[in-house]
């Protein structure tokens, strides 16, 4: 568990399913905040690296993230943001506990590639979606949570990518 108990306001980055590629436009977007999420299939070390050069960076495993170096991340991370707590993995499907009941006010995900904030029971849950290669129709994005008291807002940034090329 990573633990900001005197934070009561805090700016955090959200990333996922970066998959190797850094873009600029999405380093850009997250220029600012306190601390970086980064939601799973990172791809590469180099990636943490990128974004560590932004702000503090706490990363989980995705089910593309092999090699020695992905297996330094965790399956799964908790971070306390002053009173309220944040659930991390790379997909939600295979969360094994109710966000509600055990005290966690969000969850961050990835894998679907499709950015989305939705509230249920009471806990918001955050999909930045993708911000490596384009996948089918869905846009390249990143997300910005706002954590003020017990005040919670997300915001999704969807990143204006040059070309229509997939890595571009």
């Amino acid at each position: 568990m990573v633990r900001h108990p005197d934070k009561v306001e805090s700016l955090i980055g959200l990333i996922s399913d970066t998959h190797g590629l850094v873009r600029a436009e999405a380093l850009e977007a997250l220029k600012g905040v306190d601390q970086i999420l980064h939601a799973g299939d990172v791809g590469s070390s180099e990636v943490l690296v990128a974004l560590r050069s932004i702000a503090p960076v706490i990363a989980v495993r995705g089910n593309n993230d092999k090699g020695q170096w992905a297996s330094e991340l965790p399956d799964w991370e908790v971070l306390e943001v002053g009173v309220v707590n944040i659930y991390m993995l790379h997909d939600v499907k295979g969360i094994d506990l109710n966000p509600a009941a055990a005290g966690f006010q969000v969850v961050v995900s990835g894998h679907s590639h499709k950015p989305a904030v939705d509230e249920r029971k009471g806990v918001l849950y955050v999909n930045p979606g993708s911000a490596g290669p384009r996948r089918f129709n869905l846009p390249v994005s990143v997300a910005r949570l706002t954590v003020s008291g017990e005040a919670i807002s997300a915001e999704l940034i969807e990143l204006n990518i040059r070309g229509t090329c997939d890595n571009s």
